[in-house]
Formats: structure tokens, C-alpha cells, sequence
């Protein structure tokens, strides 16, 4: 995991070529579960986006900002 920031963090995946090609058609739908399984075990990160290099994918995450931080 490399830290970008205060509030934002990358993960990155090693994952073979195949396996990116069929994980990024449905990329938004695996957004939807990482965000749910967060919020499940009561994180205050949120998956913003997932894109590909050529080392695997990069799933890219935020803290939430609350009205308190403000």
C-alpha cells in the first residue's frame, strides 16, 4: 500500500492479464462490493476508482470527509 496524502491510499493487485481484462468489465460492480464490505466493518474509507498498469490494477481509496472536519 503507498500512501498519496493525508486522506488517500492506493492498493496495488498483481493479477495476470486475463484476470485484468475480466475484472475491469465489471469494475463498477466490484467498486459497489468494496465500498459495502468498508462500510460493513466500519471504516471511514470509501473506493473511489480502479484503473490498470502493468504491474496489476489500482484500486484507489479516500478518507470521507464528515461536516465535522469542516
Amino acid at each position: 500500500m503507498m500512501t498519496k496524502g493525508l486522506s488517500r491510499k492506493q492498493v496495488i493487485i498483481l493479477i495476470s492479464n486475463d484476470n485484468k481484462i475480466k475484472f475491469m468489465v465489471d469494475s463498477s460492480v466490484h467498486i459497489v462490493n468494496i465500498n459495502r464490505v468498508l462500510k460493513n466493518i466500519k471504516l471511514e474509507v470509501k473506493a473511489n476508482f480502479i484503473w490498470t498498469d502493468q504491474s496489476g490494477l489500482v484500486i484507489v481509496t479516500n478518507k470521507v470527509a464528515t461536516l465535522l472536519d469542516f
